[in-house]
């Protein structure tokens, strides 16, 4: 298994990201079991991919492995594709997930179901360091996005999942990601097809 860095503390996401990259002989390890839980880059980016390549520069540069770093959010047509990269803070810096889908619901409050279009994307940026047997003599960094599209339901349904997982339901269910569970998430979600896109990248390099 080769060890790969991904530059999150979300205990959550590392699992979920985790179980999608098992199979390919990746072993996912938080910032923080590897040791630099302490460096924490600040997400000033207007762009998903500038966030996640400035996540896993950091984290690359200062651990000299391999790093894996995603940036997501949640984009409602009828807020003009708000939250948008602002997903994690939508109510505030100290916001929680609660409170930032007690506001996206409140936004959309009376709006009828063919207005409340939505879509998750993913980015994940990979850096590797230069020389990591992977025949780059320079640092190379590879991109991939994933997009899964649906709507906002009225009120908040299920318990697993975590984000706005529980008021998004995904095109083609009548269920939302809370409700699905991880493994139907897993196989759909715009992390999923986001890592998708990611391995077939990976196998031109391996």
């Amino acid at each position: 298994m080769e060890t790969v860095i991904m530059a999150s503390g979300n205990k959550k996401k590392v699992a979920e990201l985790s179980a999608i990259l098992r199979e390919f002989g990746m072993d996912v390890k938080s910032k923080d079991e590897a040791g630099f839980g302490h460096i924490d880059p600040i997400e000033d980016g207007e762009t998903y991919e500038e966030n996640s390549l400035k996540k896993a520069k950091e984290i690359m540069e200062a651990s000299g492995f391999i790093t894996l770093a995603d940036d997501s959010g949640l984009e409602v047509e009828y807020l003009d594709g708000a939250p948008g990269i602002y997903s994690a803070r939508f109510a505030g810096d100290d916001c929680d997930y609660d409170k930032n889908n007690e506001k996206l619901l409140s936004l959309l409050e009376g709006v009828p179901d063919e207005k409340r279009r939505a879509k998750f994307v993913t980015v994940i940026t990979v850096v590797f360091p230069a020389d990591n047997g992977a025949g780059n003599e320079a640092e190379r960094v590879l991109v991939a996005r994933g997009e899964c599209p649906g709507h906002i339901v009225s009120e908040l349904a299920g318990e697993g999942g975590f984000g706005y997982d529980p008021v998004f339901m995904p095109d083609g269910y009548d269920k939302t990601f809370a409700q699905l569970g991880t493994e139907v998430k897993n196989k759909i979600s715009h992390r999923a097809r986001a890592i998708q896109n990611l391995i077939e990248q990976l196998k031109e390099i391996y």
